[in-house]
Parts: C-alpha cells; structure tokens; sequence
C-alpha cells in the first residue's frame, strides 16, 4: 500500500508539473512557429563564416575505449570493464575487451547529460552528505564508498543513480577525466540547435514555467534531451517532498541510508523519465497536427500579424520603457563592464590556446612530413588531425583557460546559480572553431596536392595554408566570441531586469491582452513582447560595452567595421563534396600495413594509455573491496598472480594479500552467476531494477537493437570458465592493436546514440 500510494503521488505530481509546462509549449510553438516564417522571409544573417564547417564529423569513429575499474554495487566488487566512447560520446561498457569484439551486448549504456566528474571520494561523500540532511556517517564508520586505489572518477547526478570507477596513475586518471567531461558536455548539449521552431519554443516554455514559479536566472539543469530537461524540472520540484516523506523513515547506519536514498532517488527519477517522455511527446505531436494550419495562417496575413505585434508592443513600451530605463541605469548599467571583461579574459585565453594548438599540431606535422617521407607520412598524419577537435586531452589546455571563469560578486547580485552554462557554452564554440579550422585546412590541401612536385613544395605549401586558415580562424573567432558576449550578457541581466520589474510590472499585463486579434493570438504573446521590450532596454549598453572591447588589442577582437566579404568564392564550393578520406584514397602510398589495418587503427580519436587488459590490479579477476575478502566459488580455478605493481599502489596490494592469507587455503571465492537479461532503466545511464522483481529474459543479440538491456547478463549456460577467459583474454592480447579499441575486420557495428527505457525501448541520447 505505501509503494502504490507514493508511486500515485509521484504520477499526481509529475502529471500537475508537465501539464503546466505544456500549456507554456503549446503558446510558445505558435511564437517560434511565427518567428522561424518570419526569418525566411526577411531573413538578416550575420557575418558570413570564412571557415568550412564540416557536416559529419566524427562519423563511423571511436573517440576513445580502454579498461577501467568499475564498482559493481550489486555484488560490492571492482571488476575490470571495456569501455567505449564512440561518436555520440555515450558511455558504453563491456564486460572486457573480448566481449565487445565479439559483439556480445554491452553492460551499461550511460548518458552522462547532468554528471559532474569527480576525481576524489571526499569530494563525493560531502555531495552525498548534503543531499540527505541529518544523515553523516559518525567518525570511525566505514563511508558509502571506498577507493581501491588514489585515482578515483566518480559521475555524480542529482537524482540518477552514481557510477564509480578508478585507475591506476594519476597520468590515466587525467586522461579519462577529460574524456569523461567531453562526453559530460557533449551530452548536456543535448537540445538540438538544427530545429528552428521546436528548440525555441521548449526552452523558452521552460523559462516561462520556471519565471511563474518566481525563478529567475540561469538553470544548471537544463541539460540533456528534452525529456532529460523535462525530468529534472519535475524532480527539482518532487525531490524535497519525497526528502521530507521517506528520509525519515529509512533503517540502518548513516552509509546504508544514503545508499538506499540513491536507489530511491534513481527509481524516482526513472518512474519521472518514462512519464515525462510519453507526455511531452504527445504534446509535440498535438503542436506538430496543428503545424500547417498555424504556418498557412502565418504566411496569408503575416504583414496584419507584424502590425499588431508592433501596436501592442508601442502601448507596453510606453507603460514599461520608463521604469526599466531607471533600473538598467541603477542596477545594471555600472556593472557590464566588470561582467564582460570577467567572461573575456578566460574565453579569449581559450580561443587563443586553440590557435596555437592548431598552429603546434600543423607545424609539427609539417616537419616531420618533410623528414620522415613526404606524401607516405602526410596521410597517416592528416588522418589524426582530421579529428583533433575531438581529441579530449590535446583540446584540454583549451577548455581549462574557461574553467578559470568567476564572476565573483557578480554571480550573487545578478543571481546567477553557476557558471558552468557559460563555460560549457564557450568549450563547445572552442571546439567547433577547431574543427572548422582543421577542416578548411585539409581540403585546402587536398586540393594542393596534386599540383606539388617533392617534399620542398609540400612544405611550402602546407605552411601558405597554414597561414591562411590562421587568418580566417581570426576573423571567425571574433566573430563568435562576440556573439557569445553578448548573449552571456542578456542571459545574466534579462532574468535579474525581470525579477526587478515584476513587483511593478507584470500584475498590469493583463490589461494588453485585449490589443490581441484572437486570429493572431497563437503568434503573438503579451509576456513575450514585455521581454522583448525589456532587452532592448539593456541591449544597446550591451552592444556598445562589447564594441568598445572590440578596441582593446588584448582581446584581439576585430572592430564591427571590419568586414569579410566573399574573400574565398571558391571554398564554400569545396566545402559541399564529399568528406576526405585520406587513407583510402591515398591507400596506394604507404606500404608499411595492409590498407584495411590502416583503417582500422584511424577509427580511434585518442590513444589508450593502459595496455594491460589482462592484469587486474589485485592479482585476481575482481578487485574486492579492502577488508571484504571473500571465499571462492567451487570449481573456480585459482586467479593468476598479476605483474609487479608501481609503487603507488603496492601498499594496497599487500594489504589484499595479507587478507587474502586469513582465508582457508580450502576456501573458494564466490564467483557472480551470470543473470539473464534484464530490462534497461527508463532514465539514460541508468542500472535496471532488482533481479527479484524482473523475469528471465532471453540474452540480447550483438548488434544494439531496441532490445539490448543497458547491464545486460551472459545467459548462465554461455559463460566461460574463468581460466579460459584468462586464455582467450590472453590469445587477444597478443594482437599488436588489441588494446587501442579500434575495429578490426569484423569489427562489431558502432553502439548508437541510444540508451533503453524499462521496457527495452531505446531513448536517443
């Protein structure tokens, strides 16, 4: 009775939140609907870009796999796992290595939109301590985690569940981290920017909902998909009450209740996931069957429906103008200098750092092109820079310079929760200025090639390039640094102009309604013609504040004057044929490996550091907790002594060996039967429920359909001795490119932007 009575109260709320919400959808889509027509129509573009930008690209590719240490909390073990990051940065583990080659389905599947990256257990345990009040481990206790070894990478969520992982050296754990906050940013990013009505009109109708709320300012949470969006709106407002409900009531020592509070949490925010998906699809669905009358509308009397809006917005102006004048003027205006030069000093470091990365990475291959062989060599090395975008660690000194961003008074005065929107906006520009500056310069050079005669002219020729595309990068830069100040800036005043206003403002609002024709009452809103009226209040003390810094020649901004028209005619013809493979048309060049090898060693971003996939830390096939040594399983074959390990870690080890010696030498450590599979949690990254609560199901098949459990289990029956595992682990690693994670010639099909729901359906990520 008391699960069906909470499962009743989460559905009642969930239903309240998204119900409201979709009353803001609906307005706002007939907005976005009106304002998308309205664009095409008169359509002002910007600046026109000087460099390419590439359609696809990172299609068919791998940007990182390798071994890592996950704790498994069902069992409280550490086990080895193959982890792969492909193109749509997704997090997909495998039992190991063999499994994935083998195409056997994989154990999680993790969509880390909303994780932060930890890399100390301290760190974590304060996240977790605070987020259930009044329940800290007293001193002396054991905590709700413990690290096998000094490099922990934790991926902590509000509301979903944690997943734990560790590595050997600091060098390792620096390298995951970075791969693990790109997927991080990646996957925040989630909202599409390729639709033109839908995209505004969500985010806008989450502004508005929160805005009723009296919630102003930036949102951490508005990060993922839509549904992830969604589900973060609900548990933002359910999370205290079930706090205040079950956090009570949970039994046993402090690290047990935490530890129950997260299953609870992650089962919440699952239950919320599923039920937030159905709904907000049947509104887009109700909004996309009204599309075509709403557009034919539009477009019939289009010039009836600007006059209207530009009448109402006259009689809000005259009635707001006044009083937001006298606010930006008091409360605004002194501080957008402070606020803009705190947000350009990192970002142009960041820009800068890409430059010279860039330059560094051109520039060594030019040299080693020349001395190693020419043409033969310039293939191998064009094929890495191609995806130097979207190397995490080579593009990490870039996004560390916007990680240096503070706002110090400002954050509090203004409101603003965090930072971290306007950093992970800024590191997403960085690397897309990066792509687009290495795709222009390699189908430059694709061009050049089959005019140069010798290394001299390739030489040359590279740096003429080089230098060209530098220029562009300059121009390009500029312009979307300013951009981007410029939005910063709104994002920060707007909400706090609008909390300031709002006491005066919005309770006579409702007088203007009737300056609406009911025709053009879907297109025209009288809350978004007040903030229209509101930012251009502030907008030409924004604009004037970034021309002005345009000036300053540390910045190396380029004034509003200086203007690139059409320098290049001929590139943006170049940049519509087909994507450069370069080992597959030059295959013919390189004779050192055959070319399908060669392809195969290409398909990975970034190399592995950890080549080692049969040694486990521990000597042993799971990495046990410290103090829980367990007996062994029956016919398990002993675990094989593992290589001498660094320093480092060498206390740990002997610790465990120690242990180890308390046990019987007839003692046998129980080994985990392979469960069947089971279906995937709803919510992206997810773990699927408890065993005792989902029936057997048959093993899902290797390529990742709809069916493939996000932990699925190797059907008992299926499941290799141990000691075979450790054979064929070890054929595997003789391999020369066993360890990097790239395909070989039966290569399993890439895992697709997909998680599962509860029911085996998979969720885009």
């Amino acid at each position: 009775p008391c699960l069906t009575w909470l499962c009743c109260a989460i559905a009642e709320k969930t239903g309240k939140v998204l119900g409201e919400f979709c009353r803001c959808y609906k307005e706002q889509f007939g907005v976005a609907l009106f304002n998308s027509v309205r664009y095409e129509i008169e359509g002002t573009g910007g600046p026109q870009a000087q460099l390419l930008h590439r359609k696809v690209p990172l299609e068919d590719h791998v940007i990182y796999s390798g071994n890592i240490f996950q704790y498994i909390e069902e069992n409280k073990k550490w086990r080895n796992r193959f982890c792969v990051v492909p193109h749509n940065y997704g997090l997909v583990l495998y039992e190991n290595k063999l499994a994935y080659e083998r195409e056997l389905p994989p154990r999680v599947l993790v969509n880390s939109a909303g994780y932060k990256i930890l890399t100390s257990v301290e760190q974590y345990l304060e996240l977790v301590n605070n987020s259930l009040p009044g329940v800290t481990p007293k001193s002396g206790h054991s905590p709700i985690l413990k690290c096998p070894t000094d490099f922990p990478l934790i991926l902590w969520h509000p509301y979903a569940r944690h997943y734990y992982f560790c590595v050997m050296t600091g060098k390792e754990q620096e390298k995951w981290r970075a791969v693990f906050q790109d997927c991080v940013r990646h996957c925040n990013n989630g909202i599409s920017e390729d639709s033109k009505v839908e995209a505004p009109a969500f985010t806008d109708a989450i502004r508005m909902y929160r805005q009723c709320k009296e919630q102003y300012g930036t949102w951490d949470m508005l990060c993922g998909n839509e549904t992830q969006v969604l589900s973060n709106l609900v548990m933002e407002e359910l999370l205290p009450e079930l706090r205040s409900t079950i956090g009570p009531r949970l039994k046993g020592k402090a690290p047990e209740r935490q530890r129950t509070w997260i299953q609870v949490s992650d089962a919440v925010y699952r239950m919320v996931y599923e039920l937030a998906k159905a709904q907000y699809e049947a509104a887009v669905a109700r909004c996309e069957q009204e599309r075509p009358q709403l557009e034919s509308t539009i477009r019939t009397d289009m010039d009836q429906i600007i006059t209207s809006k530009e009448h109402l917005a006259s009689k809000i102006r005259a009635f707001v103008l006044p009083k937001a004048e006298v606010c930006v003027r008091n409360h605004v205006q002194p501080y957008i200098s402070s606020i803009l030069e705190a947000l350009m000093t990192p970002t142009s470091q960041g820009f800068a750092e890409v430059r010279e990365v860039f330059f560094k990475e051109v520039t060594d291959m030019n040299m080693n092109v020349v001395n190693e062989g020419g043409l033969e060599k310039l293939v191998e090395y064009m094929e890495k820079l191609s995806h130097l975008a979207f190397h995490p660690v080579k593009m990490q000194s870039c996004y560390e310079k916007m990680e240096q961003l503070k706002l110090e008074g400002l954050q509090q005065r203004f409101d603003v929760s965090s930072t971290s929107v306007f950093k992970q906006r800024a590191q997403i520009h960085m690397r897309q200025q990066m792509d687009d500056a290495v795709y222009t310069f390699e189908t430059l050079l694709h061009q050049e090639l089959g005019k140069l005669q010798g290394k001299d002219d390739l030489c040359k020729s590279i740096q003429r390039i080089l230098e060209r595309v530098l220029k562009k990068f300059d121009y390009d830069s500029s312009t979307v640094r300013k951009k981007f100040f410029r939005e910063a800036l709104l994002q920060i005043t707007i909400p706090f102009l609008l909390k300031k206003l709002a006491p005066t403002c919005k309770g006579e609002l409702a007088k203007f309604q009737e300056l609406i024709f009911e025709d053009f009452a879907s297109f025209i809103l009288v809350e978004n013609t007040y903030e229209e009226v509101v930012l251009q209040s502030v907008m030409k003390d924004i604009m004037q504040a970034v021309k002005e810094a345009a000036v300053q020649r540390k910045h190396n901004l380029y004034r509003d004057s200086m203007v690139m028209h059409n320098s290049d005619p001929n590139l943006h013809l170049l940049g519509e044929g087909p994507a450069i493979d370069w080992s597959e048309e030059y295959s013919g060049q390189p004779e050192a490996e055959p070319a399908a090898e060669r392809r195969r060693r290409a398909k990975q971003v970034v190399s592995v550091i950890q080549d080692d996939e049969g040694a486990l830390p521990y000597g042993a096939e799971a990495l046990l907790q410290p103090g829980s040594p367990e007996p062994r399983e029956p016919g398990e074959a002993h675990a094989r002594v593992a290589p001498s390990p660094p320093d480092a870690v060498q206390e740990i080890r002997e610790a465990l060996a120690q242990e180890s010696r308390n046990v019987p030498s007839g003692a046998e450590v129980p080994h985990v039967t392979p469960r069947s599979s089971m279906p995937a949690s709803p919510v992206p990254g997810a773990d699927p429920p408890s065993v005792s609560s989902v029936p057997p199901a048959t093993a899902a098949p290797p390529s990742p359909r709809a069916d493939v459990p996000a932990e699925a289990k190797v059907p008992p029956g299926t499941a290799a001795a141990p000691g075979a595992q450790s054979a064929e682990s070890a054929a595997c690693h003789q391999r020369s490119d066993n360890e990097t994670g790239e395909h070989g010639e039966h290569s399993p099909p890439q895992p697709r932007g997909t998680t599962e729901s509860s029911e085996g359906v998979q969720t885009e990520f």
